[in-house]
């Protein structure tokens, strides 16, 4: 059995730049926004770049090879994990649950998601909740324009980590490099975009429906970080939520672990090695598929590793 690793996808943005080819990715263009690295989702599908299935898209192994998911019975691959490289700011947004989702999206997922800061510039920040104190204080703001008062702006380091649970208002801003964690879900709920022209025209806004979805009054979210230290490994775990579980590991020699999900997305953040003998690197992104056994990371690196 094989680690099954991606051919990422590239979409250019109007807020994209130079972050993701500085990051490494010869793809990229001076206007990509967004490295799909692990997706299944009909707008951004990836290759399996190596072995038995090369040249396949992960949703038809996912379709037509459960087992290797360990026969979990998702419809639909459940996770997609991105690099976001923001040179200018992303329009003010919001994201609905399942249940919001599946009424009004003709039964998409809705989008929990979270994002880890690879790197930011000095005096870098995001948008994170609102000021309003209910749902009417919330709708008039909106519809009054009042974007000064209703945004919540923080200030952001590399290394910072962000649960963006749905009904969050949030946006990230220019100069900003990050990973993102998410459900199979291409759901977002612009309410406002800056007043700015793609193609000499203002870019499509769904305010009664951010309206519907933002949670008010804003609640942060309070979950705990652990750090676990095993032989050459640091495991930070980030988040453990509904629909998965993030974890960062720092690797400096060697970790060797069973693998008992029913697999796991990886992506490599930093530095090199290698896993069961492929070589990895930065940028690289693959899955290990349930029944793989043992595995053995070798090498000086950071991974971001999630599973259900």
């Amino acid at each position: 059995m094989e680690i099954l690793f991606l051919n990422p996808v590239f979409k250019e943005a109007i807020w994209g730049g130079k972050l993701l080819k500085e990051f490494g990715y010869e793809q990229a263009t001076d206007k990509t926004g967004e490295c799909w690295g692990i997706s299944a989702h009909k707008s951004g599908d990836c290759t399996i770049s190596n072995g038995e299935f090369e040249g396949k898209t992960l949703s038809w192994v996912y379709e037509n090879h459960r087992e290797l998911f360990g026969n979990i019975q998702d419809n639909i691959f459940p996770l997609l994990v991105k690099i976001i490289g923001a040179e200018d700011d992303l329009s003010i947004q919001v994201h609905p649950n399942d249940e919001y989702a599946a009424v009004h999206e003709n039964g998409s997922l809705g989008k929990t998601e979270c994002w880890y800061i690879l790197d930011c510039k000095e005096d870098a920040n995001i948008v994170i909740g609102h000021h309003a104190k209910d749902k009417k204080e919330l709708a008039d703001m909106i519809h009054e324009g009042r974007w000064n008062e209703l945004i919540r702006t923080i200030p952001i380091k590399k290394g910072d980590f962000f649960q963006i649970n749905p009904g969050c208002l949030h946006a990230i801003k220019g100069g900003t490099l990050l990973i993102e964690t998410q459900q199979s879900s291409d759901i977002t709920y612009r309410v406002y975009d800056y007043d700015r022209l793609s193609n000499g025209k203002p870019r499509e806004l769904h305010v009664q429906q951010s309206i519907d979805c933002i949670e008010a009054p804003h609640h942060d979210y309070d979950g705990k970080i652990t750090v676990e230290n095993e032989g050459d490994l640091t495991k930070t775990t980030l988040v453990k939520c509904d629909f998965y579980t993030l974890e960062k590991w720092d690797v400096a020699g060697k970790y060797k672990f069973t693998m008992d999900k029913p697999f796991m997305n990886v992506s490599v953040i930093n530095g090199e090695g290698e896993i069961n003998g492929s070589k990895i690197t930065k940028g690289d992104h693959f899955i290990i598929p349930s029944g793989i056994g043992e595995c053995k990371i070798l090498g000086d690196l950071t991974v971001m590793a999630s599973y259900l």
